[in-house]
């Protein structure tokens, strides 16, 4: 693990802050940038931005121990404050990071670290890493390192009927039948009756629907 593994990422669902807008960091700030944000006043911006480059390489997958050793001895930090900085700025890019440019503005960004006391000068920095030429190669990074659930590789479905030869009774009763190959190599094979697969896709297409809607509002009250 790298010395910056320690800062894990947190799931948040998007909240209000104190100005009514909704804040990328969630309805309460991790606690690592929390607790960083005061340490950032009275920093060096040359050693800020030292420490930035390092968990901006972090988050590309690079082992920076080495590095981080380095800038503990030439800037002069006590390793617990030096761990809070790192773990803060760990943790604050990769919230930001788990929403489209789109969705979050620079100048909304900037806006909002403020409202943490995060000095105007961090946030420009901040911003400048966030939005600027190495998006891209975080957004690939952060894409190589996520953990993914195995996903729908190949469906296949046939319209069963079964005939009943019942004395008292012949009636045709549908069936949908589904195999499932996921990415993970393992098949899944489903009979559904007509009616229940008719919820099923009731039920899917509200959800997503519900999802399109949820997401349009987090979108407009982001960029108010």
């Amino acid at each position: 693990m790298s010395a910056l593994g320690a800062a894990a990422p947190y799931l948040h669902h998007p909240g209000d802050s104190h100005s009514g807008r909704v804040s990328f960091l969630g309805p309460q700030p991790p606690r690592e940038v929390t607790a960083m944000a005061p340490l950032l006043g009275d920093l060096d911006r040359g050693t800020f931005r030292k420490l930035l480059k390092l968990v901006v390489g972090s988050l590309q997958g690079e082992d920076c121990r080495e590095a981080v050793g380095q800038l503990r001895a030439s800037a002069d930090l006590p390793e617990q404050r030096l761990g809070t900085l790192l773990a803060g700025l760990h943790a604050l890019l990769r919230q930001a990071l788990r929403l489209p440019p789109a969705s979050l503005t620079p100048d909304t960004f900037r806006d909002q670290l403020q409202e943490l006391c995060v000095p105007q000068d961090v946030a420009v920095d901040l911003a400048g890493v966030l939005f600027g030429n190495q998006r891209p190669l975080l957004n690939s990074a952060a894409q190589r390192q996520a953990a993914w659930l195995p996903h729908v590789a190949d469906l296949r479905w046939r319209v069963d009927v079964a005939i009943s030869t019942s004395a008292l009774t012949r009636s045709l009763q549908p069936s949908v039948l589904m195999q499932l190959r996921l990415s993970d190599g393992l098949a899944h094979r489903l009979e559904v009756p007509i009616a229940r697969f008719q919820e099923l896709r009731h039920g899917v297409a509200l959800a997503l629907k519900e999802m399109a809607d949820l997401e349009k509002r987090c979108g407009r009250r982001l960029q108010d």
